[in-house]
């Protein structure tokens, strides 16, 4: 890994395997590596799908780049937020893909964040029963998270992410540049999805970041701690979906802090919370769950709680949530198994474990800890 550039390899089988490119300014250069890897041979026509405000910033360096190298390329804009991320805008990209005449060997390219992607993804695994996706990530979330492992997915209106496919991307390319024009707040929220993999999986990348005095901003960030958080929370996803890619058991702790975190998304409309801070507020209950079950230790739990901080993540939920929707909804929840809800609780700083002894009471015990 070079200060500028770094490449991971999701290692499965076949011609699943696929590259995780990170490079600065590499924009530009998405179309020239298109046809690098073989797409386009047989159909040239591409869908790039976004929302306004990412298109305005990005769109035209992203075309330009696939017009010069021989795609016959379209676009299509979506509202941006989790609310939208339904049947209904995923009918828009059908639309679409049908008004340009998408063909099985074309290609959707999703250009956004973790809505754009999820529902791109969803849209090419189905779209005449599958065609090619690349994922251009343009938030930090979706850099370290979503863009990778072949996720996809819409929302059902009553629970987050209930209908989807497993389909991985062709290539995920990640260009830092783009994130000098995300928002603080979505900067900030990403960081809960960091700290997750080093508290599951990569030790040295929590120390990292226990190293620093803020991680709200990306001033704060040094360029080279930036580099080494994409490339280690991209190693550390490559890892666990290459040897787990559809969450027969160890995938499942990537959904560390998810659990609650949907929950809480559901049950305020996705209009308070942003997934991000949801996470954050998840890994707060499950870590103090973990302590109450004696899985891990209360300084761990405070060193995560620290990083939270740092971040300045929310840490207390409104007088009038209804924790028992919560409760409730942890059951429509995808990680149910025989009834029961499957938590991921840290064992130790890099380390995690599926549970299935949490009770929805020891669950609003611990909400009410964090209620204003």
């Amino acid at each position: 890994m070079s200060s500028n550039s770094a490449t991971v390899t999701v290692a499965l089988e076949g011609d699943r395997r696929y590259d995780i490119a990170i490079a600065n300014h590499s924009l530009q250069n998405l179309g020239t590596k298109l046809v690098e890897i073989g797409l386009g041979k047989k159909s040239n026509k591409v869908l790039i799908v976004s929302n306004p405000v990412i298109y305005k910033h990005y769109g035209e360096t992203v075309s330009s780049s696939l017009t010069n190298a021989g795609f016959n390329a379209t676009n299509l804009i979506l509202p941006a937020g989790e609310r939208f991320k339904t049947a209904n805008s995923l009918q828009k990209i059908y639309d679409a893909a049908l008004a340009h005449r998408l063909e099985r060997s074309s290609l959707i390219i999703a250009l956004g964040g973790g809505v754009v992607g999820d529902m791109s993804g969803y849209a090419a695994a189905t779209w005449l029963r599958g065609i090619d996706l690349v994922q251009v990530p343009t938030t930090l979330l979706a850099m370290v998270d979503s863009a990778i492992g072949g996720k996809t997915g819409i929302n059902h209106p009553h629970g987050k992410n209930l209908i989807g496919a497993f389909h991985q991307p062709r290539l995920v390319w990640v260009d830092p540049e783009v994130l000098k024009t995300l928002p603080a707040r979505e900067f900030r929220s990403a960081i809960a999805e960091v700290i997750k993999y080093g508290v599951i999986w990569d030790r040295d990348l929590f120390e990292l970041l226990a190293n620093c005095d803020r991680l709200d901003q990306l001033r704060y960030v040094k360029p080279d701690l930036l580099q080494s958080i994409l490339y280690r929370c991209a190693k550390a996803k490559a890892e666990i979906v290459s040897k787990d890619e559809k969450e027969g058991n160890l995938r499942a702790i990537l959904n560390y802090g998810h659990t609650v975190g949907h929950a809480i998304e559901s049950v305020t409309n996705y209009r308070l919370y942003n997934h991000g801070e949801a996470v954050g507020l998840g890994m707060a209950i499950a870590g103090a769950i973990a302590v109450d079950l004696g899985l891990w230790t209360q300084p761990d739990q405070d060193r995560q709680m620290l990083l939270i901080s740092k971040a300045r993540l929310p840490q207390t939920l409104p007088s009038d949530i209804d924790l028992d929707a919560i409760a409730a909804s942890l059951s429509n929840d995808k990680k149910v198994e025989a009834g029961k809800v499957r938590f991921i609780l840290p064992t130790a700083l890099g380390s995690a474990n599926l549970s299935d002894q949490v009770t929805a009471e020891l669950v609003k015990q611990n909400l009410r800890k964090i209620v204003a």
